[in-house]
């Protein structure tokens, strides 16, 4: 068994907790367990909530035992294929009739193994319970004399009626059944004691329930499949049956991640894991053996509330057990997966080399940029030390400098505020305090009144439209204009560094949310843009930046040890910060993006969309890093305030991977060619910047062509960018 290594930081822990927890909140599910490895460790493995509510209440355990649905298609049917291939018993390219002789009818002759695995076999998703009567060995032939919907390797369509099939053809191979099959070659040599199909007592006792065995029954399906047509056919099947617990599973994940190692021996043949594992082409993108690809990752989802996620490139995999379909068959486990995966992701990505704020470096370096001066601090709620501490306080510390004032941005000092911010005093340290998104947008002689020096300390959101850079483009022109010096320190930009998107602003539509021609994501920190004002705009202000220390161009927030605290209302995660650039694009259109939501940035939405609808259109342009859902929220502020909403979730599954720029314009084409009466795209023009764009967009021209109108923008920024950067 494995152990559970003390390797992730408590904060890890609470939003794991916190994502299970809000999907119990919400009654999506009862309960629920998760379970993190990195390599051949469990790092991670908790229980949350209840295994049952009726008829009586029962807490969740991480031993509990759960109805994986269809987790059976990769853990049990794929693997245990691939395994009979790699043994020479068939090829995955063999027709599937030269072993089952009845599947050939109705023309599926030349219906090979690999499209029953890669679901392209034009099977349709299922049949009706009706075909069901009879004798097992009936259902089955009825499976396997059925129709396709299409022609063999002409679409995609996720059929539990192709994994019927090849449970078949595992047990006519085997001459024994599938259930045997798997225990031998998979579940043994893995020591995944607690799986199998048909659990026994002992099993059974620690299983979650799913629904009622009838509606107006109170006993529930418990240790026995929930899956109808699972069930018809005596509890083993291709597509459903399997029950397991967590730590087992972890087994298997720990191989796949390891070429088929555990506990530093060989359970599963490193090229049976490389089988699995290897993207496949089908129509309208890739997919593995063991499931969907996600960037790096390959993921599959059961219809219980069951899932595991894996990437091997990063050296991580998940698995969440969750029974959503208790007590009403209903419930939902959507959310939580998306919420567990980002946390995972987060988890995985962070790494313990330390980078520290510049708040941090200035410290360390006794104050020497500050030592003798009277200062002006421009600063809010993310303005802290690695270890929390506020960076006001650490100045009020330092020897021989002294805060005469406090200056915040929008969303104020503590960065909570909506709309206009008024003055006031800060109560923990008594200073005055000036707001810069008030009467004022910059700082005025009054405000800085007795200082000589503006400390800035900022966390940016790497978009052009957020303001703290104009905010410090006005800072440093007033510097300039009264004398005064700046210093600002530095902190992480968290989309990123590398990947710069958009256009540049249009050389006439300079404003508060547009201070400087920038691209949209310009990949830069507050210490690098400010840099590049004071040189190109001729600012002549002086101003030193204090870089933070450990930081590398293409580190995202989540690598770089810091905690996150949210800039302003409605960035609440990295995850949403990374989103921000593409997604605030559809801000001021009459589509909500999320706010008043407990995932801002993360969904958007209005009354009137079909989420199948624009999912579909969406489909169309790749998404990087990103996998996105059907989702309805009701936001309690902001546009459709109060109102139910349809549209679309995005979960970040490889950050690095993410184009959010892209993603926006492909929103507001989508939601432009599907919904032309009913959205109203001008508020894209405001946070584009970019006429030719804006107009490309009305005019119906594909994303290909909207982004054809400032293609080179990027790349000639990238060379424009270079003289001002520190990391």
């Amino acid at each position: 068994m494995g152990t559970v290594a003390a390797s992730l930081a408590e904060v890890d822990r609470q939003q794991f907790a916190a994502g299970a927890n809000a999907a119990i909140a919400r009654s999506e599910v009862p309960g629920a367990v998760a379970l993190m490895v990195r390599g051949d460790q469990v790092v991670l493995h908790e229980a949350y909530g209840q295994r049952a509510v009726r008829p009586a209440p029962t807490r969740m355990t991480t031993d509990t035992v759960f109805d994986l649905a269809s987790l059976t298609k990769p853990i049990a049917t794929a693997t245990t294929v691939v395994l009979l291939a790699e043994a020479g018993l068939f090829s995955l390219r063999d027709p599937v009739a030269r072993y089952l002789p009845a599947f050939a009818a109705a023309g599926k002759g030349e219906v090979t193994i690999e499209q029953l695995l890669l679901h392209t076999s034009g099977l349709p998703a299922d049949n009706a319970l009706s075909a069901y009567g009879g004798t097992r060995d009936e259902a089955v032939r009825r499976i396997l004399e059925m129709k396709t919907e299409r022609a063999p390797g002409e679409g995609f369509r996720y059929s539990d009626l192709g994994y019927v099939v090849l449970g078949e053809l595992v047990a006519k191979v085997t001459k024994s059944s599938l259930a045997d099959a798997a225990r031998s070659r998979v579940f043994t040599p893995l020591g995944m004691t607690d799986t199998g199909f048909l659990p026994g007592p002992e099993l059974r006792a620690r299983a979650a329930p799913t629904e009622r065995t009838s509606p107006d029954a109170e006993r529930f399906f418990t240790g026995e499949v929930h899956d109808p047509r699972a069930r018809a056919l005596g509890g083993v099947a291709g597509h459903a049956g399997l029950f397991a617990t967590s730590l087992d599973l972890s087994r298997f994940v720990r191989a796949i991640l390891q070429g088929g190692k555990v506990d530093g021996q060989q359970a599963l043949p490193a090229r049976v894991v490389e089988t699995l594992l290897a993207p496949r082409p089908i129509p309208g993108g890739t997919r593995a053996y063991l499931g969907s690809m996600h960037g790096t990752a390959v993921a599959h989802t059961g219809f219980t509330g069951t899932s595991f996620w894996i990437d091997p490139a990063h050296g991580f995999g998940l698995v969440i057990l969750a029974s959503r379909l208790h007590p009403t068959g209903k419930g939902s486990a959507d959310r939580l997966r998306s919420d567990l995966i980002s946390a995972a992701i987060v988890a995985a990505s962070r790494k313990e080399a330390a980078v520290r704020p510049g708040i941090d470096v200035l410290e360390e370096t006794g104050f020497a940029a500050v030592r003798g001066r009277k200062v002006a601090l421009l600063t809010h709620a993310a303005g802290r030390t690695k270890d929390g501490r506020r960076t006001v306080d650490v100045l009020r510390g330092a020897h021989d400098v002294k805060v005469v004032a406090l200056l915040s941005p929008e969303h104020g000092l503590a960065s909570a505020a909506e709309g206009a911010v008024q003055d006031g005093t800060d109560a923990a340290s008594g200073l005055p305090l000036h707001s810069l998104y008030g009467d004022a947008r910059r700082p005025t002689q009054a405000m800085l009144h007795g200082a000589d020096t503006v400390v800035i300390d900022l966390q940016d959101a790497g978009a052009r439209f957020y303001t703290y850079a104009t905010t410090v483009g006005y800072t440093l022109e007033a510097a300039a204009e009264l004398h005064v010096r700046v210093v600002l320190l530095d902190r992480p930009n968290p989309a990123g560094g590398e990947i710069v998107e958009g256009p540049l602003r249009d050389a006439d539509k300079e404003s508060f949310i547009a201070y400087h021609r920038i691209p949209v994501r310009h990949g830069m920190t507050l210490g690098e843009l400010a840099r590049m004002f004071v040189a190109e705009r001729k600012l002549g202000t002086d101003v030193v930046v204090v870089p933070a220390r450990g930081l590398g161009r293409n580190a995202l927030y989540a690598e770089t040890s810091l905690s996150w605290v949210a800039p302003s209302p409605n960035l609440p995660t990295p995850s949403a910060a990374l989103l921000y650039s593409g997604v605030a694009l559809l801000e001021a259109t009459n589509v909500s993006v999320g706010r008043g939501t407990d995932a801002p940035f993360e969904q958007i939405g209005a009354p009137w969309i079909d989420s199948a609808a624009l999912l579909a259109a969406l489909a169309h342009e790749s998404h990087p890093g990103i996998a996105l859902r059907a989702v309805t929220f009701t936001p309690t502020t902001s546009v459709h305030a109060k109102t139910e909403c349809h549209g679309v979730a995005f979960a970040v599954t490889a950050p690095h991977d993410v184009r959010a720029v892209h993603l926006g314009v492909a929103l507001a084409f989508a939601l432009r060619k599907v919904f032309p009466a009913r959205f109203s795209p001008q508020g894209v023009a405001t946070l584009l910047g970019h006429r030719a764009a804006f107009d490309a967009l009305t005019s119906g021209a594909s994303v290909t062509a909207i982004e054809d109108t400032y293609r080179g923008d990027p790349a000639a920024f990238l060379q424009r960018r270079a003289p001002y950067l520190l990391y």
